[in-house]
């Protein structure tokens, strides 16, 4: 059977753009692993975008103030973002796989940890009136601007760093290429965020006045700090792949 896994070449971005001559993109049963785990993926996926946090924050404050035409063009942003670290991930979690183990949990439990203090960091703002979610501001209008802002606040995000390099690999196959799958599924979550993003911008207009009480917002921030140490203790336990 040919191996799959990464070469020793450095040249491992064509290795993974190369199905003729190094990958063969898996087809019947393993493709079919791969979709099997389609449902749980998802539903993880869901999860990180639903725990509120910099993201929905930012897309909050460009809806209210901005329109639901600049809060779209944002989450376009967003979700390029999140692509951009699935690639990454792919790329680089490709050839620590293939050398070291240990490497990768290093990295899982680092992920672990920063998770943690993420989550300390967003409860010690309980002590602000709006904690976490002050949204108060201007918003970047314009097809441009708005696009950037949505790119940056991914890119900068820590939690979809993490989940793209720790969590992502958990969920593929053994079988499959795990390049491809990382990257394959990343895809996958920036859809399942879009649309979580898409309806809350749908009924932005009817739950302003709601997000305007700060105790709801403080409620709001209270929830993504236990959605993050959920996350955290997730991926603490969860087998190596």
């Amino acid at each position: 059977m040919q191996n799959t896994r990464a070469p020793s070449s450095s040249g491992l971005g064509l290795w993974l753009l190369k199905p003729a001559t190094r990958v063969r993109i898996p087809s019947g049963l393993r493709m079919v692993n791969l979709v099997q785990v389609l449902p749980a993926f998802v539903l993880t996926a869901l999860l990180l975008a639903i725990v509120p946090g910099q993201t929905v924050a930012m897309i909050l404050r460009q809806a209210i103030i901005g329109g639901t035409k600049t809060a779209y063009t944002t989450l376009l942003g967003t979700s390029t973002a999140l692509i951009f670290w699935g690639a990454a991930s792919a790329i680089g979690l490709s050839q620590i796989f293939a050398r070291s183990q240990t490497a990768y949990t290093a990295l899982r439990y680092a992920g672990v940890a920063f998770l943690t203090f993420l989550a300390l960091q967003t409860l010690w703002t309980l002590r602000h009136e709006f904690g976490k979610f002050d949204y108060q501001g201007s918003a970047k209008t314009g097809l441009g601007p708005a696009f950037r802002l949505g790119l940056l606040t991914n890119l900068t995000n820590v939690k979809a760093a993490v989940f793209a390099v720790a969590f992502i690999p958990q969920f593929v196959p053994r079988d499959f290429n795990l390049g491809w799958g990382i990257f394959l599924l990343s895809i996958v979550q920036a859809l399942t965020s879009a649309s979580w993003y898409s309806f809350l911008i749908s009924i932005i207009g009817r739950a302003t006045t709601i997000l305007a009480r700060p105790k709801v917002r403080r409620g709001l921030t209270a929830f993504s700090a236990l959605g993050i140490l959920f996350l955290a203790a997730t991926l603490l336990l969860t087998s190596p792949r």
